[in-house]
């Protein structure tokens, strides 16, 4: 039974409008109870004769005045404002890496048990990220988003037009901002560009010790267009001589270098680079230097303490929950550092 729920399609009044005002009417005269399940889109859609699309966007807003709540998986619901409502949460990574496992550790611990989580990855594809937000649109509190796609401004312009369907006290982008999406919605972020170059001045003393630095970029590296521009920046402000690798092999690995490695998911480069190194039975740490991207746990067990320059996953997860605990999104510009240890 859709509740007498009518449009008047004579009316100047759009049609999105007249259900959120009957469905408000509904609500406010107890003939929907708290608690009571909606029709769902597709039911309401085809009884009313109307896109799929209108009852999204009339639920939408619903939602955002606190009117009805949805359960993934169930549809739906009267909000009943007499419990506290736990936030119902689609948490959209691109992949899963030690990392990126460290992120959602952190965000996982300080959200508690004051919200639901659905995870899901959409492995940077396009078409499967447009299919979860068209899939999932409406149906949860907050979306919080890596948005991690190839450099392409085609997939680019998809990224954004998908995005821009999600309302922006519902959005959070996490490891990357999109800087010409415009809205208040909040984002904890990386400047690939400018961090490398902070994280490189902290270990400049050290580095003025050897005679290069050589930077290994892995070809599955999204961002080591914006990492090498910050390195070169940094190299030439500081008078090192600097040279990038796209592969590695013993013929690069000499004395009194420092290496970069702009990690791959499986870290394939670092792996090379140590294999090479100790067949010429160079000692890491001392005859080379080796400094990786990105920090997990691990790298405190690798060669006795790997060297990283990275941006903080535990203070990214720690933000992103807060922002949704305390209902303020905002912009912040995660931190960046080196973390020294016994390979630099």
């Amino acid at each position: 039974m859709n509740k007498q729920i009518r449009i008047d399609t004579s009316s100047q009044v759009p049609v999105y409008k007249q259900i959120i005002e009957q469905i408000s009417t509904l609500i406010q005269t107890r003939q929907y109870k708290a608690g009571e399940l909606l029709p769902s889109m597709n039911e309401l859609s085809d009884r009313l004769e109307i896109s799929k699309e209108t009852i999204k966007k009339a639920y939408s807003i619903l939602r955002e005045r606190n009117l009805i709540e949805a359960t993934q998986g169930k549809g739906f619901f009267v909000t009943d404002n007499t419990v506290n409502h736990q936030p119902n949460i689609l948490l959209l990574f691109d992949k899963i890496s030690t990392y990126k496992q460290v992120l959602y550790d952190s965000f996982h611990q300080h959200i508690g048990e004051h919200a639901e989580i659905t995870f899901r990855l959409h492995n940077q594809d396009i078409d499967v990220f447009e299919k979860f937000i068209d899939e999932n649109l409406g149906s949860f509190d907050y979306y919080v988003i890596t948005p991690h796609f190839p450099i392409d401004a085609d997939i680019h312009k998809r990224v954004l037009k998908a995005i821009k369907r999600i309302p922006n006290r519902q959005l959070i982008l996490l490891d990357k901002n999109l800087e010409d999406l415009p809205g208040n919605y909040g984002a904890i972020y990386q400047d690939f560009r400018h961090d490398i170059y902070e994280g490189l001045m902290q270990g400049l003393e050290m580095l003025k010790k050897y005679e290069k630095l050589d930077v290994a970029t892995s070809p599955h590296s999204l961002y080591a267009p914006y990492i090498k521009e910050g390195v070169k920046h940094f190299c030439a402000d500081n008078n090192i001589h600097v040279e990038y690798h796209t592969t590695i092999s013993s013929e690069i690995i000499h004395p009194k270098v420092a290496y970069l490695i702009l990690n791959s998911q499986l870290d394939t480069e670092l792996i090379q680079l140590i294999q090479f190194a100790k067949e010429q039975k160079f000692k890491i740490g001392k005859d080379i230097g080796i400094i990786s991207y990105n920090e997990s746990p691990v790298n405190e067990i690798i060669l006795d303490g790997l060297t990283t320059v990275s941006t903080d996953f535990v203070q990214m997860g720690e933000l992103a929950a807060k922002m949704i605990l305390e209902k303020s999104p905002r912009k912040i510009k995660c931190d960046f550092k080196l973390i020294k240890r016994n390979t630099f």
